[in-house]
């Protein structure tokens, strides 16, 4: 009888026992360094086992998840859906890849097996730096609606849907229609909000562009730090760090904070609430009035002493063993109280896959109660967040190396607890209000970069995958759909910018637009309308590269970003004919220049109504607005300088009635003449 017979022999019949066989496995080798998947040494395993006619079907019924527990209510398929964080939670449908415990000491048995393989005789290989994943610093972005297939392709299959990308309602360029995202300056149109540093203002930006903006009331939000805010109707979400200073010589531990400012009297903004979180900000997203957080707690800050021989090693094992579930899963704070647990263990999912260790935490509330939550947790690393309309898919990044976005590093060793397996594991979750529901997981190997690499339509999840060690040197577009617990791979295109990098990416309901570069910026057109059978429509070869590509209608598409020389550039592209785009017009704007919407899109505003362009972009200190009009397939620049310093990454324009611009800078807000 092999291994795999006899352990599950001894246990009884359910969900398939992944981890008391890597528990058992790891109690009698005893390594304390990482590894490689044990999920991957087990497929091959049982494929051979199948091959010899073992275990065929047993082994078939493992490696895809087909062995889950009873579908009964409270499981998948069942009626129940997610409830509440506490009380009297309904506990959650995990299944497939993702398996509930069986109580809270298997939870923590899980952590701390993993976290046996992670710990030296210096502690933590390095210190859990807090993250935030969600910067606009390092997302590459594209935005908006695009053009349709010529007659011919037309003709063969429906032409890819085109909208025109716009910003929010609240001003700001965002990711996905319908789905805000905070920033530090908002506006309902008629009440501009502004957070810099700790001090909340407010601004009447509703009389004559001759009036000009008047200062309507104050708020000092107290400690927190690196905030930014979300609005909706007359209240304003803050989202930031509670500015704890660290003990000397120890990182900052991570504590999210979150305010509700009541603006039902925008001369006196009013503190509600006050929530913090002990866990690292991943993303926030607001759908209407409702917020939905995605929180990391990483590994914890431990006591590690001692000589760096192997006595310590043992010691600082021996603190792993000791900790408690309290160590690992991230607690809440409202308005002052105790703290409580955001989490209770029959909500924090087990994954099957070996991802990196964290706690990774969904937590959303209505903006009127910030302290009721409903929150689900996952007992691994799944940094990337992507958020549609009605999807949220929480997804590894492939290679650690290869998620900059996770990170302000560029290179280097891969961070404790996060895994580098070449393997980028995507977890599914179908959103109702504050709530979430696990639908099922996906694998594809290769890596993705961002957040921006990751769109949903009509239930197909579309994903831009680079290389990583599982794959060749080459970049593709995959189609996955749910079937059953799984996400199933229904189509894909191979061989996109072979040794280049993915630059940016941009999503509609039946196409992709892709740039890689290396030495010229390669523009992919791709055809999505039959997610099995996505093909290539065409490309364009040019010197430089988009870091950002903002779609200005059913023909056109703007390009923002490097020359390949240096310096600042955007590009105009026809777009009429997918099968042979076409660069129509460029603007350089010289050596040593940097276009900072291709860092963080924000920092752009389309206004098709006067089919102008605003973006800002800097050389050396000096940052200057760029008004671009768009007209006859040429591009019409006038700069103005407008912020100096550090304070030109805080430089927004907002679209207001009437057709004027709010113009944002370090110290002013005012109206941007147009003419």
């Amino acid at each position: 009888m092999t291994d795999l017979e006899k352990h599950w022999h001894d246990l009884p019949v359910g969900p398939a026992p992944v981890d008391a066989i890597l528990h058992e496995a790891r109690r009698s080798s005893g390594r304390t360094t990482p590894r490689r998947s044990p999920e991957r040494r087990l497929r091959r395993s049982l494929v051979t086992v199948g091959a010899l006619g073992g275990l065929g079907g047993l082994a078939a019924a493992f490696v895809l998840g087909g062995v889950v527990a009873d579908r009964s209510p409270g499981t998948p398929g069942g009626p129940a859906g997610p409830g509440a964080g506490g009380g009297d939670a309904t506990p959650v449908a995990f299944f497939g890849e993702l398996q509930a415990p069986d109580s809270c000491d298997d939870l923590l048995q899980h952590y701390v097996d993993r976290g046996l393989d992670l710990v030296s005789e210096d502690g933590w290989a390095r210190p859990p730096w807090p993250v935030d994943l969600d910067a606009g610093a390092t997302v590459d972005s594209l935005d908006g609606a695009v053009p349709v297939l010529p007659r011919a392709a037309a003709e063969q299959s429906a032409a890819p849907a085109t909208t025109r990308a716009e910003s929010s309602a609240t001003g700001t360029n965002v990711q996905e229609a319908g789905v805000d995202e905070p920033d530090s300056v908002k506006t309902d149109g008629e009440v501009l909000v502004r957070l810099r540093g700790a001090e909340l203002t407010t601004y009447d930006v509703s009389g004559a562009e001759s009036a000009g903006v008047s200062e309507l009331g104050r708020l000092d939000l107290g400690d927190l730090h690196d905030g930014e805010i979300l609005l909706t109707g007359d209240r304003v979400v803050a989202v930031g760090d509670d500015g704890t200073p660290p003990d000397p010589g120890e990182p900052a531990s991570p504590q999210i904070r979150v305010l509700t400012i009541d603006l039902s009297d925008p001369t006196a903004p009013r503190l509600e609430h006050t929530v913090d979180y002990d866990a690292s900000l991943v993303a926030a997203r607001q759908h209407g009035d409702d917020v939905r957080l995605v929180l990391s707690k990483g590994l914890p800050d431990l006591d590690f002493t001692g000589p760096r021989d192997d006595a310590a090693l043992v010691d600082n094992r021996r603190l792993v063993e000791g900790t408690t579930i309290d160590d690992w899963l991230p607690r809440v704070t409202v308005d002052g109280g105790e703290p409580t647990d955001l989490l209770s263990c029959d909500r924090v999912a087990v994954p099957r896959a070996d991802l990196g260790l964290a706690t990774m935490a969904v937590v959303g509330f209505g903006a009127d109660d910030p302290g009721t939550t409903d929150a689900l947790g996952l007992a691994g690393d799944a940094p990337l967040t992507y958020e549609s309309a009605d999807h949220l898919y929480l997804a590894s990044s492939g290679d650690g190396s290869d998620c900059w976005e996770c990170s302000t590093r560029t290179s280097g060793p891969v961070e404790p607890g996060r895994a580098d397996s070449g393997t980028t594991h995507v977890y599914d979750f179908a959103l109702d209000g504050t709530g979430a529901t696990y639908v099922g997981a996906g694998e594809v190997e290769g890596s993705v970069r961002d957040r921006w690499s990751m769109d949903e339509a009509d239930g197909v999840l579309r994903l831009a995958v680079g290389p990583s060690s599982e794959t060749a040197d080459e970049n593709a577009v995959v189609t996955l759909r749910a079937d059953g617990d799984r996400l199933v791979e229904v189509g894909r295109v191979d061989g996109l910018g072979v040794g280049e990098q993915i630059q940016s990416v941009r999503w509609f309901d039946g196409l992709a637009l892709l740039v890689t570069y290396r030495q010229v910026d390669p523009l992919y057109a791709v055809d999505l309308t039959d997610p099995a059978a996505p093909r290539l429509l065409g490309e364009l070869k040019i010197p430089g590269f988009s870091s950002y590509l903002h779609p200005l209608g059913s023909m056109r598409v703007l390009g923002v970003g490097d020359d390949g020389r240096g310096g600042a550039q955007v590009g105009l592209f026809d777009v009429t004919d997918l099968t042979a785009p076409r660069r129509l017009d460029v603007h350089g704007y010289g050596r040593w220049t940097q276009a900072l919407a291709g860092v963080d899109p924000r920092q752009l505003t389309w206004l098709p109504a006067e089919r102008t362009v605003l973006t800002v972009w800097q050389e050396g200190r000096t940052g200057y607005l760029s008004r671009i009009v768009v007209a006859g397939g040429r591009l019409t620049v006038t700069d103005t300088e407008v912020e100096r310093g550090s304070d030109v990454a805080e430089v927004r324009t907002l679209p207001l009635p009437d057709g004027k611009v709010a113009l944002v800078t370090g110290e002013d807000v005012e109206f941007f003449a147009m003419d």
